[in-house]
C-alpha cells in the first residue's frame, strides 16, 4: 500500500517506521527538527532490541507526496485545523483516513443513532472545516494502546504495547479497514478489528481524562495516584462521570472504574503522556479530550461536576505554563 503518516511523532513515527519495514510505500508529514532528523538519518526506533533506522520519504509540504491509498493522522487533537489544510493533495478518489489519536474525534456523533447524524462537535470542528477536508465516508478510527515518546527529533522509544483497534464511524465496517488492518499486522502489530470503534473510543477515554491530567497536575507517577486513597478516589470519580456521559448517548464503555485501576496497577511505574510533554514543553492535549466529552455532557443533559472541574485545573496549568495552545 501507499500510505502517508500525518504526524511522525511516537505513534506515527513507530506506525511509519514498521509499515516501511514491511515493504509499504510510506512517506511522513513533518517539520522543523523533526523533518530534519528524518531526512538526515531516516526513522530511527528504539527498543528493547536496540536502535533501528528506516528510511522514509519526508516532506513539510503534503502537495509534495500526492495521493495514496491511505493517509494515517497521528497528530494532537490542537493540530488538526493545520492537518484539515493541508491534507487535500494526499487524497485520491478511494484514499481512506485513519484517525489514530486521543479524545474524541470530531466525527464522533457522525453514525450514532443518539441524535439522528445531525450533531456536531462545535468544540472540535467549530465551521466544519475538519468534517470538510476529512469526510466521515474516509474514516477509519483507530484506538492505540501503546507507549512510546520521543527524546529527540527522529527518535521514537517505543516502551511497550502494540495494539491498534480499528473500525469505521458506526460500526460499518468495509474493505477499507479490513486491508488496512492486514497491513499493521503484517507490520507486527496487533492490529483487531471492532464492530464499535465508539465504544473502544470510550474505553480510552476514560484513563486519558483521569491519569493524565491528575499526573499533568501532581507531577507524580501512575501507581503514586493509585496508592493515594484521596487522588485514587477522584479518579474514580472522574471515570464514573465518563461513563454516564458516554451511556447516555448510547455508547457504553461497559468497564468498572476499578478494574481500570487494576489494569493501570500492573503496569507499575510509569508517567502518563500529558506529563511528559509538559516536562518536554510540549503543548498539551487539553481540549480533545475534554471540551468535546463536556459538550457530549452539555448535549444529553447529564452533570459532570469533577470533570468541570479538572477541565479548569488543567488548562489553568497549562496556560501558566505556556502550553495550551487555544
Amino acid at each position: 500500500m501507499k500510505i502517508c503518516i500525518y504526524g511522525a511523532g511516537a505513534v506515527g513515527g513507530l506506525i511509519a517506521a514498521r509499515l516501511a519495514r514491511a515493504g509499504h510505500a510510506v512517506s511522513v508529514v513533518a517539520r522543523g527538527a523533526n523533518l530534519t532528523a528524518i531526512r538526515a538519518h531516516g526513522l530511527r526506533v528504539r527498543s528493547a532490541d536496540g536502535i533501528s533506522a528506516t528510511p522514509v520519504a519526508v516532506e513539510s509540504d503534503p502537495a509534495r507526496l500526492g495521493p495514496q491509498d491511505c493517509v494515517i493522522v497521528a497528530v494532537k487533537g490542537q493540530s488538526l485545523p493545520q492537518v484539515a489544510a493541508g491534507i487535500g493533495p494526499l487524497l485520491g478518489p478511494a484514499t481512506s483516513i485513519v484517525t489514530a489519536m486521543n479524545g474524541v474525534p470530531w466525527w464522533f456523533f457522525d453514525r450514532l443513532a443518539f441524535g439522528g447524524g445531525k450533531l456536531r462537535l462545535e468544540s472540535l470542528d467549530p465551521v466544519g472545516a475538519l468534517a470538510r477536508a476529512m469526510p466521515t465516508e474516509r474514516i477509519v478510527g483507530c484506538v492505540v494502546h501503546l507507549a512510546a515518546s520521543t527524546p529527540e527529533p527522529g527518535l521514537v522509544h517505543h516502551n511497550m504495547g502494540a495494539r491498534l483497534i480499528l473500525g469505521e464511524p458506526g460500526g460499518r465496517n468495509s474493505v477499507r479497514t479490513r486491508e488496512i488492518a492486514q497491513a499493521l499486522r503484517g507490520a507486527g502489530f496487533e492490529a483487531v478489528e471492532t464492530p464499535s470503534v465508539e465504544k473502544e473510543f470510550w474505553i480510552k477515554l476514560l484513563g486519558n481524562l483521569s491519569f493524565n491530567p491528575v499526573a499533568t497536575l501532581t507531577l507524580a507517577t501512575a501507581d503514586r495516584m493509585i496508592a493515594d486513597a484521596h487522588v485514587k478516589d477522584y479518579m474514580v470519580g472522574i471515570m464514573r462521570e465518563c461513563l454516564a456521559i458516554g451511556r447516555a448517548v448510547g455508547v457504553d464503555a461497559d468497564i468498572d472504574p476499578e478494574a481500570r485501576m487494576d489494569m493501570a496497577r500492573k503496569l507499575g511505574t510509569f508517567k502518563p503522556s500529558m506529563l511528559q510533554d509538559l516536562e518536554a514543553g510540549k503543548s498539551l492535549e487539553i481540549d480533545g479530550l475534554f471540551a468535546g466529552t463536556l459538550e457530549i455532557a452539555r448535549k444529553a443533559g447529564v452533570a459532570a461536576p469533577f470533570t468541570e472541574s479538572l477541565f479548569g485545573l488543567i488548562r489553568l496549568r497549562a496556560r501558566v505554563a505556556g502550553l495550551y495552545a487555544s
